[in-house]
């Protein structure tokens, strides 16, 4: 009698853990995905940054680090990659939403013939959130009496609070929405980034007490930090006060040696790059152009700081309600350090207003040649310091090898094929409006979560006049012009053994740069890049769109 009790027991605990584990397995994981803005590849904490981003750190210990990992160059194509799982061109946002410039890759403005994300998971009941920059809707209208055809609820979100635009004061903005109606007013004790951090755990207190608490979820978290404007709450900024006073020579150095030892990066086969031919050697500046800089670089990383102390707070929210380890958590920035000159010449005696709203500084070449170590160029530009992003991915249902460092290729475009993957969602052919859609571009990811060799195959880029293919080992890649045909000539790298582009050998081998160059060119014909456009800022055609209503 005892033995079968016994035997009914285990038998019990064994279905018991089969009914678990199948649970488990058909329970549909909620997805955050984060966005930092204007961050530099090697920004974090746990790269050498000196930048205290704890959380971060702790999804990355936990998740995987993907090395090789690449964003469109700049805000605007990124972010219509990241939306549409499709190349930044083929949806309208070659260039940005400043500008219609005539043509259907540089619309300026999100093409009908894509959908988001959210409005592919709101088909398999999924709730879809999103806090922060949104920055895919043309400038015409971002206006209070024209069309909303193009904000986040009319792309499939159930709720949004933040900015349209590309930015503004952190503290004094008035550009911000939330769903359809404009925010009128703002309090006195208003700092951007914490606002979105609040505005996100709402959200999801809502979510986890309202009628919607057994769906999933899907939230969109875009920081607008570190973006310029330099403006940082002043107890973030004091934790930094002296602590770059090293310089950007300095911290390259140390930046680059401290991947190296934590095996993000190989040496043998990326070198730091040469400190960038216009930026002055740190040594030949006075002590008080030394005190200003460093300034600038501590109100930079009181910005990033901030956004990881508010990642904090959305993971303890997740972890309240028992649903961290069923959230997919994706990280990345949306390009790599800007060279951006905003804000004119500060002077010395100008100090103390640095992180205020009195000042509109960034931090330029010289420390965002630091914050893209070990790579070259900017923001904008298609070399590895302007398209390499840092991509952290943390599941703890889904994910094996946890701490990894992965470096196999992937694209920004690789998101959304790779969350419509693991949450089984079904890609449809036609929107709403029965308007056939283009295919998603990119490739899913999932692969190499549980350790699995993913094979990208060739990634493209092109903005201003930047071009760029990356295929296995070889890159091909130039910078723009701003004269007709606004390029210049290729030169190719050996990523496997010099994926920081410090030896061309383009004229080594022309037959590769030839059979590469065919291979963007049918792309770019493919896909809406021609005719390419630089006519750089002061001289873009902005164009009188009239608002369409829908």
């Amino acid at each position: 009698m005892m033995k079968n009790i016994i035997l009914l027991f285990v038998f019990t605990a064994i279905i018991s853990c089969q009914n678990k584990e199948e649970d488990k397995a058909t329970i549909k994981p909620n997805v955050l995905l984060i966005m930092m803005d204007d961050m530099g590849y090697s920004d974090l904490g746990f790269m050498g940054s000196r930048i205290k981003t704890p959380n971060i750190d702790e999804l990355a210990k936990t998740g995987l680090f993907y090395n090789e990992f690449y964003n469109a160059g700049r805000c605007c194509p990124s972010r219509a990659s990241l939306m549409t799982g499709q190349y930044a061109h083929k949806v309208g946002m070659g260039w940005m939403t400043a500008s219609d410039l005539g043509t259907p890759g540089y619309a300026g403005d999100l093409s009908e013939n894509c959908i988001t994300i959210a409005q592919a998971l709101k088909e398999n009941d999924y709730m879809c959130y999103m806090t922060g920059k949104w920055h895919l809707t043309h400038e015409a209208y971002m206006k209070k009496d024209a069309s909303n055809h193009n904000w986040p609820l009319q792309r499939g979100f159930d709720e949004f609070y933040g900015h349209l635009s590309g930015g503004g004061s952190y503290f004094t903005t008035k550009t911000l929405v939330e769903n359809n109606k404009w925010v009128d007013s703002i309090p006195n004790d208003f700092y951007l980034t914490s606002e979105i951090t609040k505005r996100t755990l709402n959200i999801l207190d809502n979510h986890y007490t309202g009628e919607n608490k057994d769906k999933p979820f899907f939230h969109y978290l875009a920081y607008y930090a570190p973006h310029r404007p330099l403006h940082a709450l002043k107890e973030d900024i004091e934790k930094y006060k002296g602590v770059f006073m090293m310089g950007w020579d300095e911290l390259r150095k140390e930046k680059y040696q401290h991947l190296k030892e934590v095996g993000i990066i190989d040496g043998a086969r990326m070198k730091l790059s040469e400190r960038d031919q216009v930026v002055m050697p740190w040594a030949s500046l006075t002590n008080k152009e030394k005190e200003l800089w460093a300034m600038k670089m501590a109100v930079y990383a009181a910005q990033i700081d901030r956004a990881d102390q508010g990642i904090g707070e959305v993971l303890g929210k997740l972890k309240k309600y028992g649903e961290l380890d069923n959230t997919l958590i994706i990280f990345l920035s949306d390009n790599g350090g800007t060279s951006d000159k905003a804000g004119g010449d500060l002077k010395y005696n100008q100090i103390e207003t640095l992180g205020t709203a009195k000042t509109r500084q960034s931090v330029r070449k010289p420390w965002s040649n630091a914050c893209n170590t070990p790579f070259r160029y900017y923001k904008t530009e298609i070399h590895e310091g302007g398209i390499s992003t840092p991509l952290i991915i943390n599941w703890k249902n889904g994910i094996k090898g946890k701490g990894q460092v992965i470096n196999q290729i992937g694209h920004i475009t690789d998101l959304f094929p790779t969350i419509m993957d693991i949450t089984k969602t079904t890609y449809p052919k036609k929107n709403n409006n029965s308007l056939i859609i283009n295919p998603l571009q990119g490739k899913s990811l999932v692969l190499s979560f549980t350790g699995q060799v993913y094979n990208r195959g060739p990634v493209f880029f092109e903005h201003q006049g930047c071009r760029g293919i990356r295929d296995n080992k070889y890159k091909l890649v130039s910078l723009g012009s701003t004269e007709v045909p606004y390029t210049t000539p290729w030169e190719l790298y050996d990523m496997s053994i010099d994926r920081s582009e410090t030896n061309n050998i383009a004229k080594l081998h022309p037959e590769i740069v030839e059979k590469m160059d065919k291979m963007w060119d049918i792309w770019a014909k493919e896909n809406d890049v021609y005719p390419i456009d630089n006519r750089i800022w002061g001289e873009k055609i902005r164009t009188s769109v009239i608002p369409i209503n829908k």
